[in-house]
């Protein structure tokens, strides 16, 4: 009884006011940030974002940032960096938890697309390969290259993906993979690298219906 009332009178309230507070702070910061949105995103804990290019979200996106709102085992909040001519887009209905996103050239995200928790996606080796450019900080000579993610992909938590990235619609991968090259429609990858496993399920079911016809 004494705890339901503590609850009632204490702790609900204290949650309303910690989420108006965080809606606020959000409200603020994409401003500030000049991130243009469709509808504004739904932030579970803080998320940190530095944008010196274009940022473009869409409808229903959702960052978990807090530990406990995704029980996964997040490392770390959400964090977004767009530097100077680069572009990022994340279309509708798609989902994070503690990602760390990196965009130097250019990444799209589509529509749907489920990252577990601690996803990397990064569009630059961030250093030179060349160790004299290396001693010299030649940020210049870093390899760049554009990220795409289709539609309803999902990424296992923990894993990266790597500059020059095209994933297609539908496809998944696995846990803790690293992703160096593109992976077509309707496939499952997973390891480091990350290698063909097989044909996702919705890919089998559709070639099953037309073969039957």
């Amino acid at each position: 009884m004494i705890k339901n009332i503590i609850k009632t009178l204490v702790i609900i309230p204290l949650r309303s006011l910690r989420k108006g507070y965080l809606y606020s702070y959000h409200k603020m910061l994409l401003k500030a940030k000049n991130v243009k949105y469709s509808e504004m995103p739904q932030c579970n804990g803080k998320l940190i974002i530095y944008n010196n290019g274009e940022c473009i979200l869409g409808k229903n996106i959702i960052f978990n940032s807090a530990i406990e709102s995704n029980l996964v085992g997040l490392s770390k909040s959400c964090t977004i960096k767009i530097n100077k001519n680069s572009k990022l887009v994340i279309d509708d209905n798609s989902g994070f938890s503690g990602v760390s996103i990196y965009c130097s050239v250019s990444i799209r995200i589509g529509k749907f697309v489920t990252c577990g928790g601690n996803v990397s996606i990064w569009d630059t080796d961030f250093h030179p390969l060349d160790y004299m450019d290396r001693r010299q900080n030649l940020s210049e000579k870093t390899n760049s290259l554009p990220i795409e993610i289709g539609d309803d992909v999902f990424i296992g938590a923990n894993s990266i993906i790597l500059k020059g990235v095209k994933i297609g619609d539908r496809s998944i991968i696995g846990a803790g993979s690293v992703v160096t090259k593109s992976i077509p429609e309707d496939q499952v990858w997973a390891g480091n690298p990350a290698c063909f496993i097989k044909m996702a399920n919705g890919r089998r079911k559709l070639e099953q219906m037309v073969v039957n016809i």
